[in-house]
């Protein structure tokens, strides 16, 4: 899908803020382009960097599960 965000937009779907949403701009997180000054997202750049955290948290979880698990606490 080629449809471009607003930084709102994007905020919005990523259920974040839009300053949090503008620190990931700026550190390269999520790639994006300056139309005029206005930030445009990619959507599936945005689906993209949202599938990345997923697993990011996922795996963590499960780390700390497993961690749980060996402590004898789950």
């Amino acid at each position: 899908m080629h449809a471009e965000l607003t930084t709102h937009e994007a905020a919005r779907v990523l259920k974040i803020s839009h300053p949090f949403l503008i620190d990931l701009l700026e550190k390269g997180e999520v790639p994006f382009r300056k139309h005029g000054t206005r930030r445009r997202i990619r959507y599936g750049d945005l689906m993209a960097y949202k599938e990345k955290t997923d697993q990011n948290r996922i795996k963590v979880l499960e780390e700390l599960s497993a961690l749980d698990q060996e402590l004898g606490l789950g």
